[in-house]
C-alpha cells in the first residue's frame, strides 16, 4: 500500500516509520512511504509556504499555490485525507475501509490550517483523530498511517491478532498477563493457566464486556451483543447518572396560547407515562406541581387507586412506577423535598419547545452540559403544560436546555413525548 505524505515537514516521519513491525513492513514493500515535501513546490529565495489570513486574526496559513504543485506531482493519488480536527473521527471501522485502497494521500496541515480553497479543487476527505488541537498534522497522519496498515495482510504475523484488539468488535480489549505467573503476590487469573480454551474465551468475552461498561460505556449503543452479553452486563455495577435526575411536570404558572399566565388541569395519562419514565430510567423521583386544590385531590386519588387500591393489585408494575411520584404546590416545594433528601439544593434546568428568545438570554443548555451536572448534583427537570413555563418559573432556573429539534420549524410533541425523548438523551441505556 502506497501512502502519501504531504507535509512541509517531512523529515518527521523517519523516526516513526523506521520501528518495529512498521520498519519491516516498509523493508519487504508491503508498505511505501512517499514523503512531499511541500516546500519544494514553493517559490521565492526563502520557499515560503505560509502567509496572512484575510480578515486578520492570529497565525499563518499555508498557502495556495504550493500546496496544488505538490498534490500534483503525485501520480496516483487515491483517496486523499487531510488531518484536520474540523473532521471526521478517526475510528477502527474507518482505517479498515481505507486500508483497501492502493494509495492514500494524507495532507497535514500547520499553523492555522490550510486556504479553504484547496477544498474545493480537490475531493479532499478530512479526518480528525480526536477533539483536541496538535502543533499540525504530522503527528496525527502518524497515528492514522499506522492504524491502516496494521490492518494489512502480512502486517502483524497473526491475522486474528486485528479482530481480537479494542474497538474491532465494539468493545474494548480483555487484559493481558505474562510470565511469571506470580509477581509480588500479584497472581495471574486462574483460568488462563487452565487450558480450558472455551473457559477462557468466555473470561475474556466477561472482561471486555466489564471494561467497556466502566470506561467507555458510550461504546455499548453500536456494539453487537448477544443475549447471554445483555444478561452478564445486568449483573455489573454502573454509574447511574440517573439517580440524580428528578422530573417535574407544572401545571401552575404557565402560560397560554396568548402569553396569558393560566393554570392547567393535571391529566391522567401524563401521570401514568411520566411515572414510568421515571421508574424505567430509575430517576430519583418525579413531581407534579399545582397549587389548585381540587386538582391536587384529584392527583392524589389517582395514586391511591395505583399505590394501594386495586391498581396496584391487578397492576403491580404500574404500582411500582407511581411509587416515583409525589405532588406539590409548586417547584419550590420539590426543591425542599429533593434537599432534603440527598442534602444537596438542586441545580434547575427548565425545557421548551420554543428558543429563547428574551434578552440577554442565555445560549440554551446542551443536554452534555446537563449530564455534566448529574455526575456531582442532583438536578430537577422542569417540564410545563399549555404553551410552556411562565416567565417567574424560567427566571429562577440555571439555564433553558436545548429544544428537540430545533433546527426544524415543527415541534409540537405531547409533553410526555418530551420527557421520555429528554431523559433517554441524558440518561441513556448504560447509565
Amino acid at each position: 500500500m502506497n501512502f502519501h505524505l504531504v507535509s512541509i515537514f517531512p523529515h518527521f516521519f523517519e523516526s516513526p516509520f523506521t520501528c518495529g513491525l512498521m520498519s519491516k513492513a516498509v523493508e519487504t514493500g508491503l508498505v511505501k512511504l512517499d514523503c512531499v515535501d511541500v516546500r519544494q513546490f514553493a517559490g521565492g529565495v526563502h520557499k515560503s509556504v505560509d502567509d496572512r489570513p484575510f480578515g486578520g486574526g492570529p497565525g499563518m496559513l499555508l498557502k495556495l499555490d504550493p500546496m496544488i504543485k505538490a498534490l500534483d506531482s503525485i501520480e496516483s493519488r487515491g483517496r486523499v485525507l487531510m488531518l484536520s480536527p474540523r473532521g471526521k473521527p478517526l475510528t477502527q471501522a474507518l482505517s479498515r475501509e481505507l486500508a483497501d485502497q492502493e494509495d492514500l494521500t494524507v495532507i497535514c496541515g500547520r499553523y492555522e490550517g490550510i486556504d479553504e480553497r484547496l477544498l474545493d479543487l480537490y475531493p479532499i476527505e478530512l479526518v480528525s483523530v480526536g477533539d483536541f488541537v496538535l502543533n499540525g498534522g504530522e503527528a496525527a497522519a502518524v497515528c492514522l498511517v499506522e492504524s491502516v496498515a496494521r490492518l494489512l495482510p502480512g502486517f502483524m504475523g497473526h491475522e486474528e491478532s486485528g479482530d481480537e484488539e479494542s474497538f474491532s468488535a465494539g468493545l474494548l480489549e480483555y487484559p493481558h498477563f505474562t510470565r511469571p505467573e506470580d509477581f509480588d503476590g500479584l497472581t495471574v487469573p486462574e483460568v488462563l493457566r487452565s487450558g480450558d480454551h472455551g473457559k477462557i474465551a468466555e473470561w475474556r468475552r466477561d472482561q471486555s464486556l466489564t471494561a467497556t461498561l466502566r470506561d467507555r460505556p458510550d461504546l455499548l449503543p453500536e456494539a453487537r451483543l448477544t443475549v447471554e452479553d445483555v444478561d452478564f452486563l445486568r449483573t455489573l455495577p454502573r454509574t447511574r447518572l440517573g439517580r440524580n435526575l428528578y422530573i417535574a411536570l407544572c401545571h401552575y404558572p404557565v402560560t397560554n396560547k396568548f402569553g396569558e399566565k393560566v393554570a392547567v388541569s393535571v391529566t391522567n395519562l401524563d401521570l401514568h407515562d411520566m411515572a414510568r419514565v421515571a421508574r424505567s430510567y430509575g430517576l430519583g423521583g418525579f413531581y407534579a406541581t399545582t397549587p389548585i386544590e381540587d386538582q391536587k385531590a384529584l392527583a392524589e386519588k389517582l395514586l391511591g387507586h395505583w399505590r394501594e387500591g386495586a391498581g396496584s393489585r391487578a397492576n403491580p408494575d404500574r404500582a411500582e412506577a407511581f411509587s416515583k411520584v409525589k405532588v406539590f404546590d409548586d417547584i419550590e416545594s420539590a426543591v425542599l423535598d429533593i434537599e432534603a433528601q440527598t442534602g444537596q439544593c438542586p441545580r434547575l434546568a427548565a425545557t421548551s419547545a420554543r428558543l429563547d428568545r428574551r434578552k440577554q438570554a442565555q445560549p440554551a443548555l446542551t443536554f452534555g452540559e446537563v449530564r455534566s451536572w448529574l455526575a456531582n448534583t442532583p438536578v430537577l427537570l422542569i417540564f410545563g403544560t399549555g404553551h410552556g413555563l411562565a416567565e417567574e418559573v424560567l427566571s429562577k432556573t440555571d439555564g433553558i436546555v436545548r429544544p428537540l429539534r430545533y433546527l426544524d420549524d415543527y415541534n409540537h410533541l405531547s409533553v410526555r413525548s418530551a420527557v421520555a425523548i429528554i431523559v433517554d438523551r441524558l440518561v441513556a441505556d448504560e447509565y
